[in-house]
């Protein structure tokens, strides 16, 4: 099952690339609902590279590493990983008049109904939106 979410947000394609791939910036938005965050982040940004993001309930009640490896990055455009075994993600950019959409594809897992899925990514993804145009100067 393939599932697809995106976006469009109001800044230039540089600073969208940018707070994607930035371990920090991964911190504040890597969250699809209030009571949850992401504590830490590493990323190792070229294809080969490992990246990790901890994503943990506010009360501790649960926690888990969003890892993988980044299969292909083609700089403002595209970035292809692995994570979970061999389950595969995509993230497309694409800059239009209104901004850059940002089209996050990937395979689906077998916990979480379809809808879930969709829902917690979109979150995510509307969080990423939030937070790059609100560090715009």
């Amino acid at each position: 099952m393939r599932i697809s979410v995106s976006t469009r947000v109001a800044a230039p394609l540089a600073e969208v690339w940018r707070a994607y791939s930035s371990p920090e910036d991964i911190k504040v938005w890597n969250t699809a609902s209030p009571d949850w965050h992401t504590t830490a982040s590493t990323v190792d940004f070229r294809e080969g590279g490992k990246f990790c993001s901890r994503m943990e309930a506010k009360d501790g009640s649960f926690g888990f590493d969003f890892a993988g490896e980044y299969t292909r990055i083609l700089p403002l455009q595209r970035i292809e990983y692995r994570f979970f075994g061999e389950r595969q993600a995509s993230v497309d950019f694409s800059e239009g008049a209104q901004g850059v959409t940002v089209t996050v594809s990937f395979d689906g897992e077998e916990i979480h109904t379809e809808e879930e899925q969709r829902s917690g990514w979109q979150a995510i993804l509307d969080n990423f939106a939030r937070h790059v145009v609100a560090t715009q100067g």
